[in-house]
């Protein structure tokens, strides 16, 4: 089965070129979260989508750079970037626009927000996490643009948004972009209360935040949420992402209770157990 359709749906961007740019400052701005914010070197030619915009992310090891990374994402270029070293190979992962200002201190600047799971200062975080707690001022790192995935049909004015932690940045750049007569909810599962964030959305979009027990598998407390929602009589779109077993149910659910197929966005960001 697959797990998303974001993909195929996806507003592309009018150009995606890789994009080096440079740490501006990292904030940690909860307890499993820390934002860095980007700029510098190519970001006047970034262009921003709002919604869910997502990039392909390129980190430097220690030790590496970033002079062997493809302009361009495709089977042959992806194949030539897995020829490179482990040792100095960047770390390649997928995250989404947090905020982008186009008028910061420095010029234009761009929040990436990052899930904490585990330590850098112990090992147990994954790569791109360790690299959001020690990476400095001036570091490089380099985007490929892939464009937006929330692209609802234009006759539908209500949207239901759920998302597990992962979700959240993607969540908050939906919720500021909708138009403001759009009705609905969104449901965010967070690790802990105070992982909350302030997001701007339309007046008539609901925000419930749930906060995962220790003893929960990630995503399903939001899932238990959605699915104790009644399906509203209003057609509406869904949009799902997060931990794969998460948007993978939900759509079951939601489709089993006769909600079109089309008027579903789903994808899995990652599952649980892998490193980030």
């Amino acid at each position: 089965m697959a797990r998303q359709n974001l993909t195929a749906r996806r507003i592309k961007p009018e150009r995606s070129e890789l994009l080096t740019l440079e740490v501006l400052r990292r904030e940690r701005i909860s307890p499993h979260f820390s934002r860095v914010t980007l700029g510098g070197g190519d970001i006047d030619r970034f262009v921003p989508l709002g919604f869910d915009q997502w990039f392909r992310l390129f980190i430097p090891v220690p030790g590496g750079s970033l002079d062997r990374i493809p302009a361009k994402l495709t089977a042959l270029s992806y194949m030539k970037y897995l020829t490179i070293d482990k040792e100095t190979r960047p770390v390649l992962r997928n995250y989404s626009v947090r905020a982008f200002r186009p008028d910061g201190p420095r010029g234009p600047e761009l929040d990436v927000d990052f899930v904490l799971h585990g330590s850098a200062a112990d090992g147990t975080a994954g790569p791109a996490a360790a690299w959001a707690e020690t990476c400095a001022e001036g570091d490089a790192a380099a985007i490929l643009d892939e464009g937006a995935g929330y692209n609802p049909p234009p006759s539908l004015a209500r949207t239901i948004l759920v998302a597990d932690e992962s979700g959240l940045a993607a969540t908050a750049g939906v919720l500021a972009s909708l138009p403001p007569e759009t009705t609905g909810r969104a449901i965010i599962e967070i690790p802990s209360s105070e992982d909350e964030q302030r997001l701007d959305r339309p007046e008539g979009v609901e925000v419930e935040w749930v906060v995962r027990t220790a003893d929960s598998a990630p995503g399903q407390a939001a899932l238990a949420c959605a699915q104790a929602l009644p399906i509203p009589d209003e057609p509406f779109y869904g949009w799902v992402v997060g931990e794969q077993s998460l948007p993978t149910s939900l759509r079951r659910h939601w489709v089993k209770a006769g909600v079109p197929k089309e008027n579903i966005a789903f994808c899995g960001y990652w599952r649980a157990g892998k490193a980030h």
